[in-house]
C-alpha cells in the first residue's frame, strides 16, 4: 500500500480526449406464415466505431463581470482549426464528480502566506467536495515536488495534510573553496512550479472523469523545474484539467543556488535523487546548470505573465492576490466558476484525425458575452489517423 507521501509511479503521456463507443446491429430473421424448412440464422455482427469526443469546460460571463447559466448550445459557433464544428453534448450539470488538486508554492519567498493559505485552502476544499465521489490531493513544490495528499473524498485527511504545509527541510551542503581550502555551507533553493503542474496532471488527473481542476498558488518564478513551461500547460490539456493560478508576489528573495537533485523525502514521480539521469550535460537540474543552478546571465521572466498564461491556455483564470488575506476572496470566485461551468462536448471531423495541436474558437452569438475556455487540443496519440 502507498503512503500518502509516496511517490508517484512514471506514465506516459496521456491526451485531454475521451470516449469509445459499440454499436451492435443484428439482423432479424421474420417468421414465416407456414411451416417451413430451418433457416439458418446469421450471427449477430458487430460493428466497433472509435469516437472521439473533445469536451470544453466552459463560463460565460456578461459585459459587469457576471457568470451567465442560462445559455443552451444554439447560443455558441464553435470552429476547430477555423472549420466549424457541430456541438452533440451541451448542459450545465455540477452533478458531474469533481477532481480538484492544490498546488501550493511552499519556496521562501512565499512564506508569509502559509498561514492564510492554509485557513483558505481548507475553507474552499470543504465548500467543494460535496458528494462522496468528489476528491482532492494536495502538493507542495519548492526545490522538490511532494504529494503531501494523494487523492481522497476525506476533508479530514486534506485538513491534516494542510497543516503539515511548509517548506522542505533544508540541510546545510558543504563546498570546498579552492582558493583558501575553507568549506563553506549552504542552503539549497528552487521552485518547481512546471514540474508539479507537469505531475499532477499527467500522474494523477489524466486518469480521472468528470470535473477538473488545479489550482496553483506561486509567484510564478520557476527554477529548477525538468519540465518547461509549455510541456506543463501541454500536459494539463491533455488531462482536459482546467488550470487556475493565484498570483502572490510574495518576497521575491530567492537562493539561485539551487541543487536540482534535492534531499530528504522522496520527489514525485522520480527518485529521491532527482530525475533520473538529469539533463545532458547537466548535473539532473536546470538545463545548462550544475545539478540545478539557474546560469546566471538568465534573463529576468514575469511571473505574473507566466501564471497569466498557464491560466488562459487550459481555460482558467488568473487571480491575483495583492495581499495574503484576499485568499478568501479568490477561493469563492473559483468556486463559483466551477459550480457554473457548461460542459460542451464535440467529435471533431476527420481533418483532426492526426496527433497535432487544434484550435478552438468558441464565441457566444450573444453580443458582450465573454467565452472562457481552453483553446485547443492535443490529438489521442492512440486512435489519430484510424
Amino acid at each position: 500500500m502507498l503512503s500518502s507521501k509516496s511517490t508517484f509511479l512514471s506514465s506516459a503521456i496521456a491526451s485531454g480526449l475521451f470516449a469509445a463507443a459499440s454499436l451492435l446491429a443484428q439482423t432479424a430473421t421474420p417468421q414465416s406464415a407456414t411451416p417451413g424448412p430451418p433457416k439458418i440464422t446469421a450471427p449477430p455482427t458487430t460493428l466497433s466505431v472509435d469516437v472521439k469526443v473533445v469536451t470544453l469546460p466552459v463560463t460565460v460571463r456578461d459585459k459587469k463581470g457576471q457568470i451567465v447559466t442560462n445559455l443552451t448550445k444554439d447560443d455558441f459557433t464553435l470552429l476547430e482549426d477555423s472549420r466549424q464544428q457541430t456541438i452533440k453534448y451541451f448542459n450545465l450539470d455540477t452533478n458531474l464528480p469533481l477532481t480538484l488538486g492544490l498546488l501550493v508554492d511552499t519556496s521562501m519567498s512565499m512564506r508569509n502566506a502559509f498561514d492564510q493559505e492554509k485557513t483558505a485552502s481548507k475553507t474552499f476544499l470543504n465548500q467543494m467536495l460535496t458528494k462522496p465521489e468528489d476528491k482532492a490531493f494536495l502538493i507542495h513544490f519548492d526545490r522538490e515536488v511532494e504529494l503531501l495528499q494523494d487523492l481522497t473524498p476525506s476533508k479530514e485527511k486534506l485538513s491534516t495534510a494542510l497543516q503539515d504545509l511548509g517548506p522542505t527541510q533544508q540541510p546545510y551542503q558543504t563546498t570546498s573553496d579552492s582558493d583558501s581550502g575553507q568549506q563553506r555551507a549552504h542552503h539549497g533553493g528552487g521552485t518547481q512550479l512546471y514540474d508539479a503542474i507537469f505531475l499532477a496532471a499527467d500522474e494523477l488527473m489524466k486518469k480521472q472523469q468528470g470535473r477538473k481542476a488545479i489550482v496553483v498558488l506561486s509567484d510564478g518564478q520557476d527554477r529548477g523545474s525538468r519540465e518547461t513551461l509549455n510541456s506543463a500547460i501541454e500536459a494539463a490539456q491533455r488531462s482536459n484539467t482546467v488550470v487556475y493560478t493565484i498570483y502572490f508576489q510574495g518576497e521575491q528573495q530567492h537562493d539561485y543556488d539551487n541543487r536540482g537533485g534535492g534531499y530528504g523525502r522522496p520527489r514525485i514521480g522520480m527518485g529521491g535523487g532527482g530525475y533520473p539521469g538529469g539533463y545532458p550535460g547537466g548535473g539532473g537540474g536546470y538545463p545548462g546548470g550544475r545539478g540545478g543552478q539557474r546560469p546566471s546571465d538568465e534573463p529576468h521572466v514575469d511571473g505574473k505573465k507566466i501564471m497569466t498564461q498557464i491560466a488562459e491556455q487550459t481555460g482558467g483564470r488568473m487571480f491575483e492576490a495583492k495581499k495574503k488575506e484576499n485568499f478568501d476572496q479568490v477561493y469563492a470566485s473559483i468556486a463559483e466558476e466551477l459550480r457554473s461551468q457548461y460542459m460542451l462536448g464535440y467529435t471533431p471531423d476527420k481533418s483532426s484525425s492526426d496527433e497535432s495541436y487544434h484550435r478552438i474558437t468558441l464565441t457566444a452569438n450573444k453580443k458582450d458575452l465573454i467565452v472562457q475556455t481552453r483553446d485547443g487540443y492535443y490529438a489521442d496519440k492512440e486512435t489519430a489517423g484510424k
